[in-house]
């Protein structure tokens, strides 16, 4: 059974930057589509940035610029560069990982989560 495991959350002052990073534990290859998604208290669940095997890139609009998603399928593993981070970006990150076609940023649309890692800017 595939399990993704994110790791690399933390605390950082504004400006900062982290990794997240998403292994995808006991697969072989990563899924067609890969994405990170985050949620704050009170909030719903948000799409942040979302990458296809054909290396097509998305990214939500106050995350351009700034994040990067990449993947490395030698390695089954998703991850996701975050430079300038704001305090508006602290949530819980989770990764997602679907075949099914759909739109990229609905998490309807996924067939896998792992349980989130923390992300923390302080202003």
């Amino acid at each position: 059974q595939v399990q993704l495991v994110e790791s690399g959350g933390g605390s950082v002052q504004a400006g900062g930057s982290l990794r997240l990073s998403c292994v995808a534990s006991g697969a072989r290859y990563l899924r067609r589509c890969m994405a990170f998604f985050r949620q704050a208290p009170g909030k719903e669940r948000e799409a942040v940035a979302g990458i296809y095997d054909s290396g097509t890139t998305f990214y939500v609009d106050s995350v351009k610029g700034r994040f990067t998603i990449s993947r490395d399928s030698a390695k089954v593993t998703l991850y996701l560069e975050m430079n300038n981070l704001k305090p508006d970006d602290t949530a819980m990150y989770f990764c997602a990982a679907k075949d099914h076609y759909g739109d990229w940023d609905d998490p309807r649309n996924y067939e896998d989560w792992g349980q989130g890692t923390q992300v923390t800017v302080s202003s």
